[in-house]
């Protein structure tokens, strides 16, 4: 997993637009994996969040919510809060992307709109997980929102393969 600044091609004066673009190798059946993104158990377990609801389905919702943490950051306040977006493509055990995503947080402003890419690609017996976020406005919140989110998905890639590998068990059932 990596943070890489992508430069505008336009002029190097550009200053960079920080983004997410970190993959993880996962012993698992890709399928495992992209349904551990829309299954709430699963999320609460590798992801940390206190509520979700995600439809793995174009034009679905998905809304992760995490708990707001005690000590606030000296640029983005108190973390935690929801993210939110639609799924505008979902092809099963392949990937999916969540469009017109913002992170909202407990008591400052959205950052927003983002776009969330999750990539699924057999590399021998393993599977390759790639998960990228994009979305940039120039200010201190949005590089700052990078800084934080970049380890933070580093964690949650290890506690997703985690959580994949060790044979947890089976993905809770939706209700119908």
């Amino acid at each position: 997993m990596l943070w890489l600044p992508r430069r505008s091609e336009a002029s190097p004066s550009v200053p960079a637009e920080p983004f997410f673009d970190g993959s993880v190798l996962i012993r698992a059946a890709p399928t495992r994996i992209l349904a551990a993104f829309f299954d709430h158990h699963a999320l609460e377990t590798w992801w940390q969040t206190v509520r979700s609801v995600t439809t793995p389905r174009p034009l679905g919702v998905y809304a992760v919510e995490w708990e707001r943490t005690s000590r606030a950051d000296e640029v983005l306040g108190l973390l935690g809060g929801t993210f939110h977006g639609t799924v505008v493509e979902y092809r099963a055990g392949r990937e999916f992307v969540v469009a017109d995503a913002f992170w909202v947080p407990p008591l400052a402003e959205p950052i927003g709109p983002m776009i969330l890419t999750v990539r699924c690609q057999m590399d021998g017996p393993a599977c390759r997980l790639r998960v990228v976020q994009r979305g940039f406005e120039e200010g201190a919140r949005w590089r700052r929102y990078y800084e934080i989110i970049t380890p933070g998905w580093k964690v949650s890639l290890a506690a997703l393969k985690r959580y994949c590998e060790d044979g947890l068990p089976p993905l809770a059932r939706r209700r119908t």
